[in-house]
C-alpha cells in the first residue's frame, strides 16, 4: 500500500485525485474503473475536507493499493476528526423527488454503489473508511 498524509482541507483534493490515480495507473487499473473509483474518492474527501474537523488543523491519511484474488483496489481514509459513520444513515429514498427527499446522504449512497464494499470502523481516535473494487468488470 502507498501512502499520502495531506492536510484535510478542499484545496488538497487535486492531490488526493493525483495520488490515487497514479497508485491506479501503476496497478494497471482499467480506465473504467478507475473513473468510478476517482468519483467516491472525491465524494469521500470532500466530506473529511467540509466536516471531520472543527478547525482547520486536520490531516487525513490516505492508504491506496491492490489485494487478493480476483485483484481489487483497496483505498482507506483515516482521519482524527469528530467520529462519525457515514454508513449508518439510512439509504435516501431515491423514488422520491429532490423536493420531498431529505438534504444529503445521496454521495454516500452514490459511493456504496459505485463501490463493491464499503466499510467503516472507528478505531485508536480515528475514523477508517475503506472502499474496495474489483478490477474486472
Amino acid at each position: 500500500m502507498e501512502q499520502l498524509r495531506i492536510p484535510a482541507n478542499i484545496e488538497q483534493l487535486g492531490a488526493v485525485m493525483e495520488f490515487v490515480d497514479e497508485v491506479l495507473e501503476r496497478g494497471d487499473c482499467p480506465l473504467e474503473i478507475r473513473t468510478l473509483i476517482d468519483v467516491a474518492v472525491e465524494e469521500i474527501f470532500v466530506n473529511i475536507a467540509s466536516y471531520a474537523y472543527t478547525s482547520d488543523e486536520g490531516v487525513a491519511e490516505l492508504n491506496a493499493g491492490f489485494e487478493g484474488e480476483p485483484r481489487r483496489a483497496v483505498i482507506t481514509f483515516k482521519d482524527s476528526g469528530v467520529p462519525y459513520d457515514p454508513l449508518e444513515k439510512p439509504d435516501p429514498d431515491i423514488s422520491l423527488s429532490a423536493e420531498e427527499r431529505s438534504v444529503g446522504g445521496l454521495g454516500i449512497f452514490l459511493v456504496k454503489q459505485i463501490m463493491d464494499k464499503v466499510g467503516y470502523r472507528y478505531e485508536n481516535g480515528q475514523n477508517i473508511l475503506t472502499l474496495e473494487k474489483r478490477l474486472s468488470v
